[in-house]
């Protein structure tokens, strides 16, 4: 924590601040924790969040969750992205506990990412954690990248998907969860 602290007084002096000012003094400490919140995931695996959560089910009907909120960090500007997760999953004799789906997504999110490598990785481990028979993820994020710098374009939202297994090759699954998220 040492260490990243000095980096942010380090930064704050590069852009002109005194860092010794009142209103500053305790920002590199809270930057750095911030930091190490928000990028929290690098300390997490799926396996140990996941905790053996998987349930034996006959269910062989579509399991969805929708609308998971997260934030990430885009790993080009280190600015925050932000959205909903959708997944769904085809069951095979398993069914994973609910609120783990959400803690997989937060797992990638609390990374440095680009949301089209989140929605892989969400998907593949969605996949080895259920051994379904198919998964689909799909994200809608805004990128303050794109937000405030650059194009500065306030109403863009980007759309990612990943299909694996049955998602990807029948298109009557894949238009089934399409249509859910509507």
């Amino acid at each position: 924590m040492d260490e990243l602290e000095g980096y942010y007084k380090s930064i704050l002096g590069g852009i002109g601040e005194d860092s010794d000012r009142e209103g500053l003094l305790d920002t590199p400490k809270r930057a750095a924790k911030a930091l190490r919140f928000l990028t929290k995931g690098y300390q997490e695996s799926v396996e140990a969040v996941i905790n053996g959560a998987v349930f034996k089910s006959d269910m062989d009907e579509m399991v969805i969750v929708k609308d998971i909120e997260f934030y990430s960090l885009c790993e080009h500007h280190l600015l925050p992205f932000f959205g909903k997760c959708h997944v769904a999953y085809l069951p095979n004799g398993k069914v994973l506990g609910l609120s783990k789906v959400a803690r997989v997504i937060e797992v990638f999110a609390r990374r440095l990412q680009i949301q089209e490598n989140m929605t892989t990785q969400i998907a593949e481990a969605m996949m080895a954690a259920t051994g379904a028979k198919g998964v689909g993820v799909v994200i809608e994020a805004k990128h303050l990248c794109m937000l405030m710098r650059g194009v500065e374009k306030q109403n863009s939202i980007m759309t990612t998907s990943c299909m694996l297994g049955i998602f990807r090759h029948n298109n009557s699954t894949r238009t089934e969860f399409l249509s859910l998220l509507k």
